[in-house]
């Protein structure tokens, strides 16, 4: 009897499993399965290790298509050259295309965080139109492509302006900020949650749209917007699927018992993509938000991937844009030594070395033209540069204005100390402040200290401990995601940055 009760008690429980299972699987049926929406090339997505923004790819990508189709046909319509070189129209189309693509690209016109006004982009594309005129001007005179004459020239340039204008118009009506988006919703309306919601930029929220916060059980307190907060229930996936929401962000404050595995699982295997709150701002602002990161995080996450092939390019590149900037730049070396012997008299020195932290701890001489009095730091006590600070000369305003006191660091660059693209390299006294006020600081001389860096371009000057902390976290997010394309990236918007003095004091 026992033997057929324990059989009839086993028949029992497997059918109410089954149950179960049935009744799950009817939570996201075929029907709502169907109308889930997809995230691919929306909002941002990783492309040689760095997030990229979808919008601006696109933009980069049809603006070289329409300028490259519109030359060609200008060429072959109007352009009558005895050549017997058969691949003239294209190299001419494709070189006007790709040399004012990359001229955009560095003048900072499909940079997210772009907020200039109609002078200012107009001024942007007048530089890009200089660099495609001087680069294609040399291709063209070498192949014999165009003929010498300035109605021609103007006819080309009158077609490509024409073709961005239109580009952008499109863009900026029909594309930015309105498609290409992911559909988010965010699980969690306690204090990781309210990171989000005070989000306000619109380049911060230019890739993904907020559906609304959902409450977990055993929450106490929103620190969100109420009317933003969805009342659901635990029918997450139900509502994920009738609302084709692309990506479920979890921002919980409890603990991973309040975590709705099984609704997660569910969403997650029909196609919605779940994401830690840490990952989607590393991913939505390029940064490593130091609130939310934790030492695991860094350990089992994506990143820090480096090999020595990647060392060997990245020493070589650094070597031959060095000496590349050095001649280019000489004749404003040679200006910048005797506008500030002329300022000072000959008294004070031309250049200003002072001790830094580099890679691994180790202390190096790094050397900048001298931008202040001979006395600025006369009590030994080392400061912040400040904004408007007195102790800068005339000539220093203007060789810091336009980067030109960095020069001399290119020495340092070769002589291995530095690199071009990297964190900023701090002062002993300042770093051992910073070092206290967080354990995440010392991360950042894993890599080569640099001239340029991603806290340099996202983040205006800084010049205190708060400024430290936030410009620390852009320097992780680019430890953790360097390469080669970031490093190319950035050393193209460094072009924006010394042209139109973006974060310089």
């Amino acid at each position: 009897m026992s033997v057929n009760g324990g059989f009839r008690a086993d028949h029992e429980a497997t059918g109410t499993e089954n149950a179960i299972i049935a009744e799950k699987k009817n939570l996201g049926g075929p029907q709502k399965r169907a109308s889930t929406g997809s995230y691919f090339g929306k909002g941002k997505f990783r492309l040689f290790g760095h997030y990229v923004h979808g919008q601006f790819l696109f933009l980069a990508l049809t603006e070289l298509l329409v300028l490259a189709c519109a030359n060609y046909i200008l060429y072959t319509s109007l352009v009558m050259i005895d050549t017997t070189f058969w691949l003239a129209p294209v190299v001419v189309a494709g070189s006007i295309g790709i040399t004012l693509v990359t001229g955009l690209v560095f003048v900072g016109l499909y940079g997210t965080r772009q907020r200039e006004n109609f002078f200012g982009i107009s001024l942007r594309i007048g530089f890009a139109f200089l660099f495609a005129f001087a680069v294609t001007s040399v291709l063209f005179t070498y192949l014999s492509l165009l003929p010498a004459n300035l109605n021609v020239g103007f006819t080309f340039a009158l077609i490509s302006l024409s073709c961005l204008i239109f580009t952008r118009i499109f863009f900026y009506k029909f594309i930015d900020g309105k498609t290409l988006r992911r559909k988010i919703l965010v699980l969690g309306v306690g204090v990781k949650a309210n990171y989000i919601d005070r989000l306000r930029r619109k380049s911060d929220k230019r890739g993904f749209e907020l559906a609304g916060y959902v409450a977990s059980n055993g929450c106490h307190e929103i620190q969100v917007d109420t009317q933003s907060v969805l009342k659901i229930g635990s029918d997450i996936c139900g509502y994920a699927f009738e609302n084709r929401i692309d990506e479920i962000v979890v921002a919980l404050d409890e603990s991973k018992d309040n975590l709705p595995e099984e609704a997660l699982l569910n969403c997650r295997m029909h196609g919605v993509q779940v994401t830690d709150i840490a990952d989607f701002f590393e991913r939505e602002r390029t940064i490593l938000h130091l609130d939310l990161v934790k030492p695991d995080w860094l350990i089992f996450g994506e990143g820090f991937n480096r090999g020595y092939g990647a060392s060997v390019v990245k020493r070589s590149l650094d070597i031959v844009v060095s000496v590349l900037l050095l001649v280019i730049s000489f004749p404003f070396i040679i200006a910048a030594v005797f506008a500030i012997l002329l300022e000072s008299w000959g008294k004070g020195g031309v250049l200003y070395s002072q001790e830094r932290v580099g890679r691994g701890g180790r202390l190096f001489k790094l050397y900048k033209f001298r931008s202040m009095i001979p006395e600025a730091e006369a009590d030994g006590v080392p400061c912040w540069a400040r904004k408007h600070d007195s102790r800068i000369t005339k000539v220093g305003e203007v060789i810091r204005k336009y980067r030109i006191d960095e020069l001399p660091q290119l020495w340092n660059v070769l002589k291995g100390d530095m690199s071009l693209v990297g964190p900023r390299p701090e002062r002993p006294q300042f770093v051992e402040q910073l070092d206290r006020i967080s354990s995440f600081y010392s991360c950042r001389h894993n890599v080569d200290p640099g001239i340029t860096g991603w806290a340099q371009l996202c983040y205006p000057y800084g010049s205190s401990e708060q400024d430290s902390m936030r410009k620390l976290q852009y320097d992780l997010y680019y430890v953790k995601n360097r390469g080669l394309f970031l490093d190319l990236y950035i050393l193209a918007q460094t072009v924006e940055a010394v042209l139109f003095k973006k974060g310089a004091r």
